[in-house]
């Protein structure tokens, strides 16, 4: 991965309680045993070199998205914002919904998985399990077909709990698993340079003042396999169902 900056980086919206940003393909939400340059690291340079902060600025990681997912984020700017946001998330009140293409027809064109998933994490993979196994985490994805070509499939899907690759993991289960996904698909698109999921709409209580924000941003809609489909369309007829 080239090396990124701060400067690389889309923020969409800033107030003094939090930032809202894009995180590109590949980039870690937080440091990892990579050592590449991560999102907390990179904000909280912003924060120091835009408002010359000194020292460590504070910056809150309230949510994550796994590194070779792209897509939309909240960052809280305070201790106050990042407590709020977390009781937010865990009262059900941030909504995250992403867009992916995956290989395939899916089975349905609307359906609800619930699944139990356990990570290996000496291997950084995730299965599907038995709900009786220990350490075994609920999963639970709304997914709803958009589009048919060939023999790919646009699906937008409503994420309601949280766990690490559980998009990729609970598709590839039923048969659909995700264009570029070099862990999870064994029969990789040699076209698609990148994971194809992206997390394209927050709706989340703002901190303070409760207002309801909502943030939307597309992928790249000319970069494989975006293009094949019209995301544009289907986004404003469909993103509030």
């Amino acid at each position: 991965m080239k090396d990124i900056n701060y400067k690389d980086l889309n923020i969409v919206f800033e107030d003094n309680h939090i930032i809202v940003v894009v995180k590109p393909y590949n980039v870690p939400s937080q440091e990892d045993s990579s050592g590449d340059k991560d999102m907390l690291t990179l904000l909280k340079e912003y924060l120091v070199e835009t408002y010359t902060k000194p020292g460590n600025a504070f910056l809150g990681l309230v949510h994550r998205l796994d590194r070779p997912t792209g897509g939309v984020m909240v960052f809280a700017k305070t201790s106050k914002a990042a407590a709020r946001l977390t009781e937010s998330i865990q009262a059900g009140e941030l909504e995250k919904k992403y867009l992916a293409v995956v290989k395939g027809k899916t089975r349905r064109n609307s359906e609800k998985l619930d699944d139990y998933l356990y990570k290996y994490e000496n291997l950084n993979l995730v299965k599907v399990v038995p709900m009786t196994t220990a350490g075994a985490k609920r999963a639970v994805l709304v997914y709803k077909l958009l589009e048919e070509k060939e023999d790919n499939s646009l699906i937008t899907v409503n994420l309601l709990t949280g766990r690490s690759h559980q998009i990729r993991v609970q598709m590839e289960f039923i048969g659909n698993p995700l264009l570029g996904d070099v862990k999870y698909n064994k029969t990789p698109d040699p076209k698609c340079n990148n994971l194809a999921l992206w997390a394209t709409e927050l709706r989340f209580p703002h901190p303070t003042t409760r207002d309801i924000m909502v943030f939307r941003l597309y992928p790249d809609l000319e970069e494989y396999p975006w293009n094949q489909f019209d995301l544009d369309r289907h986004l404003r007829i469909t993103i509030n169902n």
